[in-house]
């Protein structure tokens, strides 16, 4: 069947006023440097203002609704040089923030939202890594059954260029299952995120109340240093189909056919 009703573009390629931008130090809505930007069609994270020194000024850009069940699709690339006094692990390394809190609900200095990664994560000749990790600032997560309360967890994904379009995606059903996709490989499996766990710093404690499921929440793209291009964020809203498990299977599989990437071309 034809669900293109059900897709949903929310980088429109114009600009960016569907979504709001938290950058650490700063109130809502102040995108220091024009951090975040739209150039050429793409959504672009640059650090030209930032004289090379991130000062710990991580940044999220938050899509204006929250979804529960969906299917998240981006394409991305790094260019330039990462900012000189970024973090090792940062270079070409950004993320699909999921299931995250409001990006109202951020103290002015907190680090990152409350929220589920998925890492988009590029490598060359010297680094060498796996992509579409999964991290878990202020949660915690379920693999094989397992609570797993350590902060990130490797997928079986092949290193990625990271100056080339790469295509990534996560399947998200409420707290239920997440799955993350690398090109058409599912690459990472776990379950039943909550709140919970550390590595978020300078937050409300009124937001975080551990063992709470994440059920649904914002969804967020990083500045973590290295400038980054995004040319496609979209989403396929699951949340209709809930209710009919038959139903959801078979549009999931029938989404993962027609999301096969095409050669990603320059």
């Amino acid at each position: 069947g034809d669900h293109s009703q059900d897709w949903i573009t929310l980088f429109n390629g114009k600009d960016l006023k569907d979504w709001d931008i938290k950058i650490a130090g700063y109130p809502l809505n102040d995108n220091f440097g024009n951090t975040f930007r739209v150039e050429d069609g793409l959504l672009k994270v640059s650090y030209d203002a930032y004289n090379d020194s991130l000062k710990g000024r991580y940044g999220h850009i938050f899509y204006k609704k929250k979804f529960s069940a969906y299917l998240l699709v981006a394409e991305y690339r790094f260019y330039g040089h990462q900012v000189a006094d970024g973090a090792g692990w940062a270079l070409m390394n950004n993320g699909l923030m999921l299931h995250c809190q409001s990006p109202q609900s951020m103290l002015q200095d907190q680090d990152y939202p409350i929220s589920i990664e998925c890492q988009l994560l590029g490598s060359d000749s010297v680094v060498k890594r796996p992509n579409a990790n999964v991290c878990t600032p202020g949660t915690n997560i379920v693999m094989h059954g397992q609570l797993i309360t350590e902060h990130c967890n490797n997928s079986s994904s092949k290193p990625c260029p990271g100056d080339q379009w790469t295509h990534v995606e996560a399947l998200v059903l409420g707290d239920s299952i997440i799955k993350h996709i690398v090109g058409t490989d599912t690459v990472l499996e776990y379950e039943k995120p909550t709140i919970g766990g550390g590595v978020v710093h300078n937050y409300d404690p009124r937001v975080k109340i551990d063992g709470t499921p994440l059920k649904d929440g914002y969804i967020a793209l990083q500045s973590e240093s290295t400038p980054t291009e995004f040319r496609m964020v979209k989403l396929f809203d699951l949340s209709p189909y809930r209710d009919d498990p038959e139903k959801l299977n078979a549009i999931i599989q029938e989404l993962q056919k027609r999301n096969q990437p095409p050669e990603v071309k320059e």
